[in-house]
């Protein structure tokens, strides 16, 4: 039974990402959205640890000392999400900006999950919120976590209305010419994080 609920519940919040996306002006782009969760290893990971409340990567990062095999395997495949743009060289994290597209593609993902993991709470300003308390520990760069926050921010305010192509575009073009497109952090592997 838990196989059925989570391909359900996957394939619903897909569409939600669909709709968001074509709302957006990424309709096409949208379509790849999420294949990567039907795959083998991850629809399997995924599965075992369905509660239809809860995300089944922070189930496995509980389980593993913090370790997702979903996750890397699905990031790493998935280029809207954030980590797919971090790499590492020579004791330094590496941060490329999102592309446009990807900006936006991640917009309608966390919009439709809220919407589909949260419905009774479901708001543009929930959303935002959300997004703002856990920024700062997402390895974005300053102009992809700019957009990205207008995004929300304008969907909690306007709604898709005010996040017509034309505009969105001309705000990431202003936005990434402010700064770098690349962004280097120096590593510190001399002292553990313990909880």
């Amino acid at each position: 039974m838990k196989i059925l609920k989570h391909f359900i519940l996957i394939t619903k919040h897909r569409h939600q990402v669909i709709r968001n996306a074509a709302k957006l002006g990424i309709f096409f782009q949208s379509l790849k959205h999420d294949l990567s969760k039907y795959s083998c290893l991850e629809f399997k990971e995924s599965y075992k640890r369905f509660k239809g409340t809860s995300s089944h990567v922070y189930e496995e990062k509980k389980e593993c000392n913090n370790c997702s095999t979903i996750a890397v395997h699905h990031t790493n495949r998935n280029k809207h999400h954030w980590e797919y743009y971090v790499d590492f060289f020579k004791g330094r994290i590496i941060l490329r900006n999102m592309p446009y597209t990807y900006c936006l593609e991640y917009c309608a993902d966390t919009l439709a999950a809220s919407k589909t993991y949260d419905k009774e709470n479901f708001s543009g300003q929930v959303v935002y919120d959300y997004f703002l308390a856990r920024v700062e520990n997402y390895c974005m760069t300053k102009a992809t976590k700019e957009f990205i926050s207008w995004v929300l921010l304008t969907f909690a305010n306007e709604g898709f209305k005010g996040l017509k192509k034309k505009i969105t575009k001309q705000k990431y073009l202003e936005i990434t010419s402010k700064y770098p497109e690349v962004e280097e952090y120096k590593i510190n592997l001399k002292e553990e994080y313990h909880e």
